[in-house]
């Protein structure tokens, strides 16, 4: 039982919250049951979450949206008779006994040690459920708590595919009223927002299925994605960044002794070798088919990770201390293999491209290098008006290495956060780490206010060890270097997703796909239009203009539709004069302005990589 009695303010607010939310779940549990019938329904698990709680079950039938005030106003009855909650602790066998005939409470129970100490609550006389509690002592607490229905969907009971298919309803829950209409206005905003429907509708990106998870980039998106990517190269080569392409695929070996073939196989996309015979031949099975090896030393692999690749490049010669850091960045393409009910646009994908990079350095440049890698970090943040925290992540119960290594790496990080942030100023996450070392996550907050685990520095003294990697000291000795890994967006494609969906999809100027858009109002008016257009490329300007023969106001709602930050259009006036007249994102127009004047609008934004639109010459 939590100690109320120590807790701050605020953590007391949580810890309520988590208790209504919990309880709130055994009143849907017992809901259904009344609804379909006490021996009709199979019930699961109920956890809060962070906007309310969920609730697993097989049921007789399908739930649709027509069920949901069905639901909820059962709810609203149980709570209305203001029923007791009584909590009991039980034996194993006892707590069998009265499961018995629930399968899934009964297998929970069973994967209990003989002596856990088990408890149950009772809501009323005609519910009980398995449950550590804490929960209300009467449902009357929960009778000013605002609901309401969110979704259902689907989910393995545990997980497993193979396993039942169960039912999990997912339910809204606040303190009041108020609370909930301010997340629903908040979850709507959300939808409005969501890069699954805006990268498609401004021809940014597309799935299709015989690549799952694994993005098209349209002639749109990936005008944007270089933009991006210029930007990052251009901060990392002051920062003394080298960039790389490494093998897409490569033999099991380099899996093997990186850690990945032992740690990460099943995550990766293996590529079968044919078995062959002495004299070179295909091998055949019984029936006829070729026999496929995944695990012989010719098996090849997708990587998931470029770190091989860096490693392979730092041991082509013996460096020195002198050389070192020796910064390796790249961006190759990795793949790695999800469930498929995991994938979530551009935020989960199979294929993608790591903002990544592989710093090899002594044991003394290990805090200089992070307190640099920090400020990338805040440099990058800081051009999208994003701002970020950290966390510590510490040794997972599979890391590879000796314990002691783990130590020293993780009391390093320690003293560098506590250096440059602050003790206590950052979280630690218990078992969270790579494991082959101790890692800093950067949490990016976004204008929705919600958290993204971004950008992420490892220490490693692992995988040098691994590949025997050495440099040559002062005294000519050599030494072994270690291995900082690191990325700053995490990915592209991910980092794109959240940024579409921060900016609903009106970028700022320098990273719109399209920046200008040119409007000739008449076909006489296309020569000068087409000045324009070569005037602003070759400044830099990413433009594009409609020649086509249609209406004037049909060529500028398709730049709108694709939120150009800058409508020309070209008429007799602007012709005569050499001048244009824009329409800027959000209607302000400025009229006959000089074209030099506004090609050095538009390369100012580009180079100071400006938030806001500018909407005025001078």
């Amino acid at each position: 039982m939590a100690d109320v009695f120590s807790m701050n303010k605020e953590e007391y607010k949580q810890f309520y919250t988590e208790v209504y939310r919990h309880s709130l779940a055994h009143i849907l549990a017992k809901a259904v049951m009344e609804i379909f019938g006490k021996d009709e329904v199979q019930i699961a698990i109920g956890p809060q979450i962070a906007d309310g709680f969920y609730y697993d079950f097989l049921l007789p039938r399908n739930l649709t949206n027509d069920d949901f005030k069905t639901i909820e106003d059962k709810m609203r009855e149980i709570l209305k008779r203001r029923e007791d909650w009584t909590v009991e602790e039980v034996s194993k066998d006892e707590a069998l006994q009265i499961f018995k005939g629930q399968r899934f409470k009964e297998e929970l129970i069973a994967d209990l040690p003989a002596d856990e100490k088990i408890t149950i609550y009772k809501t009323g006389d005609d519910f009980v459920d398995l449950c550590r509690g804490p929960h209300v002592s009467n449902s009357q607490e929960l009778m000013n708590a605002a609901f309401q229905i969110k979704s259902v969907s689907g989910a393995y009971w545990r997980g497993d595919e193979h396993r039942d298919q169960l039912q999990r309803i997912y339910v809204y829950a606040f303190e009041n009223k108020n609370d909930l209409k301010e997340h629903l206005k908040l979850i709507k905003e959300a939808q409005e927002r969501d890069h699954k429907k805006l990268g498609p509708q401004l021809d940014l990106f597309m799935f299709d299925e015989t690549a799952p998870g694994m993005p098209y980039w349209l002639p749109r998106g990936w005008k944007m994605y270089n933009a991006l990517l210029d930007f990052w190269r251009a901060i990392h080569e002051e920062h003394g960044y080298e960039e790389i392409s490494a093998p897409v695929i490569n033999k099991r070996g380099l899996w093997v002794t990186s850690g990945h073939w032992g740690h990460y196989r099943d995550n990766m996309f293996l590529i079968p070798t044919r078995d062959k015979d002495e004299e070179g031949k295909d091998k055949l099975d019984a029936n006829g088919n070729e026999i496929l090896l995944i695990d012989n030393d010719d098996t090849f692999a997708a990587k998931p990770m470029n770190c091989p690749n860096a490693i392979n490049v730092y041991r082509r010669s013996l460096r020195s201390d002198k050389e070192l850091p020796v910064r390796i960045s790249q961006v190759d393409v990795i793949h790695r293999m999800e469930k498929s009910g995991e994938l979530n646009g551009l935020f989960r994908v199979q294929e993608f491209r790591q903002d990544d990079a592989h710093i090899l350095v002594t044991e003394e440049q290990i805090a200089t290098e992070i307190k640099d890698i920090m400020d990338i970090a805040t440099e990058i943040y800081g051009t999208f008006g994003l701002s970020y925290k950290v966390e510590l992540s510490t040794r997972p119960d599979d890391y590879m290495g000796d314990i002691e290594v783990w130590n020293h790496a993780e009391e390093s990080l320690k003293e560098i956060l506590n250096d440059q942030f602050g003790e206590g100023s950052y979280e630690i996450n218990e078992g969270d780490g790579a494991f082959y070392g101790p890692k800093i996550d950067l949490q990016m907050k976004d204008a929705l206010g919600r958290e993204w685990q971004m950008g992420t520095i490892q220490l490693d003294f692992q995988l040098p060890l691994n590949f025997d990697l050495k440099y040559v000291a002062d005294d000519s000795s050599h030494k072994r270097p270690v291995m900082i890994h690191r990325a700053i967006f995490g990915s592209f494609e991910r980092f794109i997703g959240i940024l579409i969906e921060n900016y609903k999809g009106l970028f700022p100027f320098w990273l719109n796909p399209y920046q200008v858009g040119i409007v000739p109002i008449l076909p006489e008016h296309n020569d000068y239009a087409k000045e324009v257009l070569s005037a602003l490329r070759k400044a830099g300007v990413r433009a594009e203009a409609d020649f086509a023969f249609r209406n004037m106001k049909e060529k500028i709602k398709g730049f709108h539709a694709y939120k150009d930050p800058y409508i020309v259009i070209i008429g007799d006036k602007e012709v005569a004069d050499r001048t244009v007249s824009v329409t800027c994102r959000g209607n302000k127009k400025m009229n006959g302005i000089a074209l030099d004047d506004f090609i050095a609008l538009c390369k100012k934004q580009n180079e100071e990589h400006s938030l806001k639109l500018i909407d005025e010459v001078g």
